[in-house]
């Protein structure tokens, strides 16, 4: 299965794709179990569950996560854009029917009960939005007659306005910076990249005058007297107490207070019970699957492959930049989880599917091969 001399879809996969990089991601998703395995018991006690029912599910879901990853790493960009427009398009229905039939949780409506498993749309919108403006950007440069940018600006426009009617500003704040690194990537000029600059911060400069929980979280990181700041306080004590090494497995105390210990700071927790060492080695891979993607992107001469994976490693490190840094309380705090440590289903399914994108485009493929698909681009235009 895996001889070079003989041509099977496995051995194929085997010997092009980027094995550094997927052991990288391994690497994530397994101290992701370890990490749920030492934060999650305190919470299900908490709330009347088995101590490891958190586990036990992130573990079930890692199952077809892993099946997802593998499964469209071994697509070609074509089929990835074909997938990434059924994705988005059906990502966006449900983000319809979330806001209409979806229950109201905080003052937002992000999840749908479908069949039993709830769901948040947005997370699978993401990395199908980052395809199809990769491939936006991409049709743009070989055809400039074609009003891509534009299309790719209604797009973005339409998921940041169901974004902000759910309300969650973080993911919007997330698409608006990816979308913006993208528009540079693609060489458009720099007033524009300027310009959705100022959006952005009029947005949010908005959304402080008019969102209360936007503005109190703004305040109580400007002003921590000003407000209830309990869970960024622990996050920051858990990390004195955890010093280099970290007081030992299971040992931590924070998690018996956080009530998110186990999704939004399970960083803190990780540098409580293993140390600061743990949380620099996790920094460490999550910068060097972005590194890695980035100069793989880079050497291809497919520039939809060069911009989907570039625009795909940007939205992980960005996601992953947000979550460590509200731990460490140098940004307002933001629910938004830690990729692939943190607990929950739609988002471990979603960075899987994001990720297996990267793994897809990123593949060491023939200079014939990504002849062809050019050629073929330049004559049929849409895949």
């Amino acid at each position: 299965m895996l001889a070079r001399d003989q041509r099977t879809p496995f051995s194929d996969w085997w010997w092009t794709v980027d094995k550094l990089l997927l052991g990288a991601i391994m690497a994530l998703m397994l101290g992701g179990v370890i990490l749920s395995l030492a934060a999650s018991p305190p919470v299900a006690t908490r709330i009347g569950l088995d101590p490891f029912h958190f586990f036990g599910r992130h573990v079930l879901f890692l199952l077809p996560s892993l099946m997802v990853l593998i499964g469209v790493s071994f697509l070609s960009p074509k089929h990835i854009r074909r997938l990434a427009l059924l994705v988005f398009v059906v990502s966006i229905l449900l983000i319809v029917a979330t806001l209409v039939f979806g229950a109201e949780v905080k003052g937002s409506r992000r999840w749908i009960t479908l069949l039993g498993v709830n769901i948040q749309a947005s997370e699978s919108a993401k990395p199908a939005f980052v395809v199809m403006a990769a491939w936006l950007f991409a049709e743009s440069t070989k055809r400039p007659e074609m009003p891509a940018t534009s299309m790719a600006i209604v797009l973005l426009l339409t998921l940041v306005a169901l974004l902000v009617m759910e309300p969650d500003f973080g993911q919007t704040m997330l698409i608006l910076m990816v979308w913006g690194a993208l528009f540079f990537i693609a060489g458009m000029r720099m007033i524009w990249v300027a310009g959705l600059a100022g959006v952005a911060a009029a947005g949010l400069f908005g959304a402080y005058l008019l969102v209360p929980h936007v503005a109190g979280r703004i305040k109580r990181f400007i002003n921590p007297a000003s407000g209830d700041t309990f869970q960024v306080d622990m996050a920051m004590e858990a990390f004195w107490n955890g010093g280099w090494f970290g007081l030992g497995p299971g040992e931590g105390i924070a998690k018996r207070s956080l009530p998110d210990s186990h999704t939004d700071f399970v960083f803190a927790v990780a540098a409580e019970e293993f140390g600061i060492i743990l949380c620099l080695a996790l920094v460490s891979l999550f910068a060097f699957v972005v590194i890695r993607t980035l100069t793989r992107a880079y050497s291809s001469e497919d520039m939809f492959a060069r911009f989907a994976a570039s625009g795909l490693a940007i939205l992980f490190g960005v996601q992953a930049a947000i979550n460590m840094a509200v731990n460490l309380q140098l940004i307002p705090a933001k629910g938004m989880t830690l990729p692939f440590i943190s607990y929950g289903g739609s988002s471990i399914i979603s960075l899987a599917y994001g990720v297996g994108m990267m793994l897809a485009l990123t593949r060491q493929r023939p200079r014939t091969e990504v002849e062809s698909m050019n050629a073929a681009g330049v004559s049929r235009g849409y895949a």
